[in-house]
């Protein structure tokens, strides 16, 4: 699941957790959960989805900043924090989402940096990947 669709917009990374719980607490009790989708184009909120809970041995995959959030981490089974430097983050971004983008995506690393910090994600991960694919 890409997080993308959960965040309220650019500055929705402060508030993704709040749409995380209604989300993983009833999955994490073998119940659907939902969140309501963002649409990037229109700048809201759009439906509701609604997610059934992985079969046995299945595994629900969040992608994205924020999923590594410590208001769930006792649902976390595996947490990989992906390392990469801030020029590149930033690189990626703008070519992905352009040039124009530019002072949306510098606040998003505010926003980034603050969330990482207060959360200690890269202190609680579970493992480590480098932009480049190496494992430490």
């Amino acid at each position: 699941m890409h997080l993308d669709d959960l965040y309220d917009g650019w500055s929705g990374l402060a508030t993704v957790a709040d749409q995380l719980g209604p989300l993983l607490r009833p999955l994490s009790e073998g119940r659907p959960g939902s969140y309501r989708r963002y649409d990037w184009h229109a700048g809201a909120f759009a439906e509701t989805v609604e997610v059934d809970p992985p079969g046995p041995g299945g595994l629900l995959v969040l992608e994205g900043v924020g999923a590594g959030t410590a208001a769930y981490a006792d649902l976390a089974t595996v947490l990989v924090w992906v390392e990469v430097s801030r020029e590149l983050r930033l690189a990626r971004g703008l070519a992905r989402d352009g040039e124009h983008l530019r002072a949306q995506w510098l606040a998003w690393q505010e926003s980034e940096d603050a969330s990482f910090a207060s959360d200690r994600t890269r202190d609680r991960a579970d493992l480590v990947v480098d932009g480049q694919g190496n494992l430490h």
